[in-house]
């Protein structure tokens, strides 16, 4: 009689793309997470594949940061090659690209950043290249995250015009100004240099304006709304859930998960009934999928 089922099928694994070859490294901000250069993410893919695991989503990190982030865009940059040999290896997986500029500028910011203010419509250029390289190197589905006015408008639109019609947009559409992403940022090195991203992520106080953004982004052509983080809203979760009919995807983010990690270590919880307890919190408020660290976790557990 269960009303939720927590299927390793709706989980999308996060993977982070070093440069250089030959890499396989942990990272003490993110117990259990592996970091791999591109030669090396089809073997990690394998292993999670083969544990009912199919959707991943991919973060560059790397080797050099330019001023406005245009280093995304260049040949050096790993998520390509990443994509281009996982594709071609296992069909079956579906990859996803987290199309945002905050690992590749010299600000650290989520776009073009011009006398230290971040310039909207410069920004939603490179993320509209961005998002075709990516769709030619054998991304399924892109995932814009950097909360640009419009942005969602632009890559459809250059997506169409390079006949990558088939190509679906996962929109980071109500992503809040959250103190949950220090381990990520730790692992992408994402980290602003000066200031912080309140000027274009939303308020936890709004979940009105949030409201507007998922509109906006549907209209705007969007296949899959998310939200992020997850855990602190999903009263908004519950009430997008209502308004839309397009999935919805929810982002179990880095704090959440080290902060389950360090609990679980000091003995104050199980770790896995923690684990299944929030993850299924979160499908019945309304996600059609859930982006988190746990998943390799969650489908090893559903196999034994």
């Amino acid at each position: 009689m269960s009303e939720c089922v927590l299927d390793p099928a709706k989980l999308v694994q996060p993977l982070f793309v070093l440069p250089g070859k030959g890499r396989e490294e942990a990272d003490p901000s993110l117990p259990g997470i592996i970091k791999a250069s591109a030669d090396r993410v089809p073997a990690v893919a394998e292993r999670l594949l083969e544990v009912g695991l199919k959707a991943f989503l991919l973060f560059g990190v790397p080797e050099h940061k330019s001023p406005q982030g245009e280093s995304a865009l260049s040949k050096a940059n790993p998520v390509f090659s990443a994509l281009e040999e996982t594709a071609r290896k296992f069909p079956e997986a579906v990859l996803v690209t987290d199309i945002c500029l905050c690992s590749f500028t010299e600000s650290g910011h989520c776009g073009v950043d011009i006398d230290g203010k971040v310039e909207n419509d410069a920004t939603l250029e490179i993320l509209a290249k961005y998002a075709v390289f990516a769709a030619e190197s054998g991304s399924d589905m892109v995932a814009p995250s950097a909360m640009m006015d419009g942005m969602v408008r632009r890559i459809r639109s250059a997506l169409d015009e390079k006949g990558l019609t088939g190509t679906l947009i996962m929109s980071y559409s109500a992503k809040f100004a959250s103190s949950l992403y220090g381990p990520f940022r730790d692992v992408a090195s994402s980290t602003p240099r000066e200031g912080d991203r309140r000027g274009y992520q939303l308020p936890p106080s709004n979940q009105r304006e949030a409201l507007r953004e998922l509109e906006e982004d549907a209209r705007e052509g969007a296949d899959i709304l998310m939200i992020k983080p997850a855990l602190p809203y999903l009263d908004l979760l519950a009430e997008a859930r209502r308004r839309h009919l397009l999935p919805l995807a929810a982002y179990n983010v880095s704090g959440e998960y080290a902060m389950v990690k360090a609990a679980s270590q000091k003995g104050y919880l199980d770790e896995r009934m923690a684990v299944e307890e929030i993850l299924l919190s979160i499908i019945r408020a309304g996600a059609d999928l859930v982006i988190t660290y746990h998943a390799l976790e969650v489908a090893k557990w559903k196999t034994r």
